[in-house]
């Protein structure tokens, strides 16, 4: 059975419906331009030198914050009245020739298109005047809530524009249509200057009705998020501030405010014959797309259901895709397979990409939480993480499970772990050894059974982090340290390897693959493995028999033709793998016995600082010591290991992110502080990915990270900032306050990173992935700066780390930055409104 029908174009989570939505978070991201200020009207001042100063009392700091985002703002408020003011410049000829006996547009036409424009030009040209003087004037004594509390005030404005906004953009393109004047109009707002010659692209008109305005009132309310964090409470602003702030999430929230389909249930009655013996949720290709599917393995029928979209307040149904009786169901061959659909894959960098917008969504609902935050952008910020985690459960999974009907039709599933196909399809297996019966399902029966998925299914929740509860445990954040020993119980000699599993993210991955041990009943690997943990709770180990059978190799790339001889899994305790010393244990499977060891290590423990005793080498001493010493301006390690890098290395696959044999770094290591005069020849014998970890090392074992302890928490201050132009002023500014060789060094860096980044294709390497093996080993805050504790929960990595990753991510994203134009320039602003 197959139920024909065409499909939505797109897989909804369950229970959602297809809404528009306006998104209170920044949805652009720009490209951040580094110009100096050219109009001399003195908008956005340079900030004072030494923000965040170890000495420097917490209200100077929050004072210099708020200076930094109000120069940031302005300079985008200009920009915004300049396409306020482009926007109505057609609208004075228009009215003109509305009186004449030939007009381009009637007066009523001209009212409906251009509704309210000039208003919000005028409420907009007021503020900005009232805020101007009192930024270039800036001191403590200097209040502003005012100004923002009266443009909140005004929103009704905006509200009325929205209101008219569909019939304005009926009437426009109707115009345009039917006149070519006013299409010629229309067309020629692109380009236009406004005051001062200023060029405006306001697009074309009615895209620019529509976005610019409600566009602007999102970003006010982020730069009172931001004013927000860094007015102290008893500020004369302060509740002035957050008037604003509440009339303005009120004013969008409004907007938005039909976008909650409540889900209820239903009640079906129970399969009286069968029983459910599996079920879960799948990606299945259908048709050249993903969607994910809610499959039931019954004792005789395997269904494949997705949730009906229901109307609000009626019951919820599943909706029978297809079955196939077990006695009918096959698994094709390799050789078979080659006629099915291919899988196309979703590249590395796109998923990693992913995995960090959802690492940031966590760290915003931790501090909303910890802020005592509204529970209402605590549930838009659930939302939008939800959103992101259905995406990745949706394009991670890449192995192939086929499942053939004898009676013509195949389908594929995609799954992330073998673990979990091996499941799947050993309890099919075991149903099949009955006396099964083909047949058909009338359709009163196929309803009674579809009827029955919701009342007997085990999952009830899509596998993503979000669908939680908040008292489950986190996971582990860290490295698992793994060492596969050895296995027995085999009865006949094979070539045997193992892959190690861990979930992260709602669903288990591959992490690891021994080599082959080769015609052996008794494997002996001992190989050791650093695997990545991102709030994962459990570990499997897969044991495996190679085929070297050339007519049974991989007809598509993620097809695994090797014979799984056994698996198993435990769960990975925070209390029994936190210690130091290594954990022995053996896993059961099928009457084998795989031993393995392994520890734990938290992301606060490897990033560990510990200052060298010594002041001669160079690993563990201060970046200005060495400089010095070398009379260099960059530390010579770094320059030899770079260049090494960029020879022979830039095209590895993995390049920084897999590790270098721990013995030939430290040989390394020793090489470099001695000053030995072999080091060019061993630089050169040396394997790559040694060098390349040896780099890291370096900037890891520094006393204090490269980005310095005393500008840590600015830098984590100026990362959370939602407003770009704010945004770029800050970090610019903090870029300047570094020490010259501090400086020096990370924009050679930086740049080098860039260019590793050039060759992804090759290397797999994106800026993300780079950012996340250099950003905490950089600005991870050396231990007296620290906070001394250690956790294995969550908020270590959402808070601290990620925001790590983020900053040098945000550099790396960056145009190149120069030393000589860093130190000249005063003034960096986005021109992005």
């Amino acid at each position: 059975y197959d139920a024909e029908g065409n499909e939505e174009p797109k897989a909804l989570p369950e229970g959602s419906e297809t809404m528009p939505y306006i998104d209170e978070s920044p949805t652009m991201s720009p490209q951040l331009s580094a110009r100096g200020q050219e109009s001399g009207d003195g908008v956005s001042p340079t900030p004072t030198d030494g923000l965040g100063t170890g000495g420097e009392r917490e209200a100077g700091k929050g004072l210099e914050m708020r200076k930094l985002v109000l120069s940031g703002f302005l300079a985008s408020e200009e920009i915004y009245i300049n396409q306020l003011e482009a926007l109505l410049l057609p609208m004075k000829p228009l009215k003109a020739t509305a009186t004449t006996s030939q007009p381009v547009l009637t007066l009523q036409q001209i009212e409906t298109i251009f509704y309210k424009i000039q208003d919000i030009y005028e409420i907009h040209k007021e503020f900005y005047d009232s805020l101007c003087p009192k930024v270039q004037q800036w001191d403590s004594n200097v209040t502003m809530g005012h100004l923002f509390q009266k443009l909140a005030s005004q929103l009704g404005v905006y509200k009325a524009f929205v209101d008219n906004y569909k019939i304005a953009l009926e009437t426009a393109e109707k115009c345009s249509q039917s006149n070519y004047q006013f299409q010629k109009i229309s067309e020629g707002g692109r380009g236009a200057r406004g005051p001062g010659g200023v060029a405006v692209d306001t697009f074309s008109l009615p895209s620019a009705l529509l976005y610019k305005p409600i566009d602007r009132v999102t970003r006010s309310t982020l730069v009172l998020h931001d004013l927000l964090k860094h007015t102290p409470a008893d500020h004369p602003d302060y509740p002035l501030l957050q008037d604003a702030l509440r009339i303005s999430q009120n004013f969008l929230s409004s907007i938005n405010e039909d976008i909650d389909p409540r889900r209820t249930a239903v009640t079906t009655p129970k399969g009286e014959t069968r029983q459910l013996v599996k079920d879960g949720f799948l990606v299945e290709l259908s048709e050249g797309s993903r969607k994910l599917r809610h499959v039931f393995l019954f004792t005789d029928v395997l269904l494949c259901a997705k949730l009906k979209k229901t109307a609000v307040g009626k019951q919820q149904q599943y909706d029978c895709k297809w079955y196939v009786p077990l006695a009918d169901l096959v698994f094709p061959s390799p050789e078979e397979s080659e006629h099915c659909p291919q899988v196309h894959v979703i590249p590395d960098h796109e998923l990693e990409d992913m995995k960090m917008k959802i690492s940031a969504i966590k760290s915003e609902v931790q501090k909303e939480k910890a802020n005592k935050g509204q529970s209402r952008a605590i549930e838009r910020l659930k939302k939008k993480m939800f959103e992101n985690e259905f995406w990745l459960l949706l394009n991670s999974p890449a192995i192939p499970f086929r499942i053939h009907n004898r009676n013509g039709k195949s389908y594929l599933f995609l799954l992330s772990s073998d673990y979990e196909r091996s499941e799947w399809r050993e309890a099919i297996q075991k149903l099949q050894k009955k006396d099964l019966q083909a047949f058909v399902l009338s359709s009163v029966e196929l309803q009674v059974l579809t009827g029955s998925c919701f009342k007997l299914r085990t999952v009830h929740n899509i596998p993503v982090t979000s669908n939680k509860d908040d008292d489950e445990s986190p996971g582990l954040y860290g490295f698992l340290h793994v060492i596969v020993h050895s296995a027995k119980g085999f009865k006949q000699s094979a070539n045997l390897y193992c892959t190690l599993e861990v979930d992260s993210f709602g669903y288990f991955v591959s992490k690891a693959k021994t080599r082959v041990f080769r015609d052996t009943t008794e494997p002996q690997w001992n190989e050791e493995f650093e695997i990545e943990l991102e709030g994962s709770q459990s570990l499997r180990i897969l044991c495996y028999e190679k085929c070297y059978d050339k007519t049974k190799l991989n007809k598509d790339n993620n097809e695994i033709v090797d014979k799984i001889m056994g698996k198993g899994q435990i769960q990975l305790d925070p209390q029994a793998v936190q210690t130091k010393n290594w954990h022995m244990d053996v896993i059961e499977m099928n009457g084998i016995k795989v031993e393995f060891s392994m520890k734990f290590t938290s992301r606060d423990m490897s990033l560990k600082r510990t200052p060298s005793k010594k002041q001669t080498g160079v690993f563990g001493v201060k970046i200005s010591v060495v400089t010095k010493r070398e009379r260099s301006k960059v530390p010579y390690i770094v320059r030899q290991c770079i260049e090494e890098v960029e020879k022979r290395g830039i095209e590895e696959v993995g390049i920084y992110r897999i590790s270098g044999v721990a013995t030939d770094i430290q040989a390394l290591k020793a090489v470099f502080d001695a000053n030995n005069k072999d080091i060019l020849v061993m630089l050169s014998d040396m394997d790559i990915n040694a060098i390349a970890g040896t780099l890291k090392l370096y900037f890891r074992e520094l006393p204090e990270p490269l980005l310095t302890d005393r500008l840590y928490p600015a830098f984590m201050e100026g990362i959370a900032l939602s407003d770009p132009a704010a945004k770029e002023n800050c970090m610019m500014h903090l870029l300047r306050s570094l020490p010259d060789p501090n400086l020096i060094t990370f924009l050679f860096l930086l740049e080098h990173l860039k260019r590793v980044a050039e060759k992804e294709p090759i290397n797999k390497m994106s800026l993300h992935n780079l950012a996340t093996v250099f950003g905490p080993t950089l600005l991870r805050p050396s231990e007296g700066e620290s906070k001394a504790h250690l956790t294995l929960a969550s908020d270590i990595w959402s808070h601290d780390v990620m925001a790590q990753v983020q900053v040098l991510l945000y550099y790396l994203q960056h145009p190149p930055i120069s030393f000589t134009e860093l130190k000249r320039n005063t003034l960096y602003f986005s021109t992005d409104v």
